[in-house]
């Protein structure tokens, strides 16, 4: 069990250059704030309205960045270069891409070396498709310190 990925384990760095942009595509919605809006119009050079209009629309109660067609994934954001799989708005992105992953570890990236371990193959790239559910996070109290839990809810 010595392999196993814990939260506890050190970052490891990654290249996102090598990355087919999974986290533009993977996840259904990029939820936006009202300063993320404000700083797409800027970026744009836009009114907040224009900006809100043009980049974003409500998904289930949010305000989120629209999706375009992708030929990997079959959609992802729209402001992802589908040539280069860079953002096309890389000083105007909203924080929650600044801050990803913000965990100590992508999720991709894991993945990513774990498959090129198991083919013996560097230039492996997988792709894979998530499903979210919802989860119910609850905080317990230990002997020794908090722990927080994640129970999968089951599906409807």
């Amino acid at each position: 069990m010595a392999n196993k990925v814990t939260d506890e384990q050190a970052r490891v760095t990654f290249d996102c250059s090598k990355c087919p942009a999974f986290c533009c595509a993977v996840y259904e919605r990029v939820a936006v704030t009202k300063r993320d809006v404000n700083r797409l119009a800027r970026y744009f050079d836009v009114s907040v309205e224009t900006a809100t209009r043009r980049y974003t629309k409500k998904f289930e109660g949010e305000r989120v960045l629209r999706r375009t067609e992708d030929h990997l994934f079959g959609e992802a954001c729209m402001f992802l270069n589908r040539e280069t799989r860079g953002c096309t708005i890389y000083h105007g992105r909203p924080n929650v891409c600044r801050e990803y992953p913000d965990r100590t570890r992508c999720a991709y990236y894991d993945l990513y070396r774990f498959e090129q371990r198991q083919q013996g193959n560097k230039d492996v790239l997988p792709l894979v498709q998530i499903t979210f559910h919802e989860v119910k996070k609850a905080e317990v109290v230990g002997p020794d310190r908090r722990e927080k839990i994640w129970e999968w809810e089951p599906e409807s």
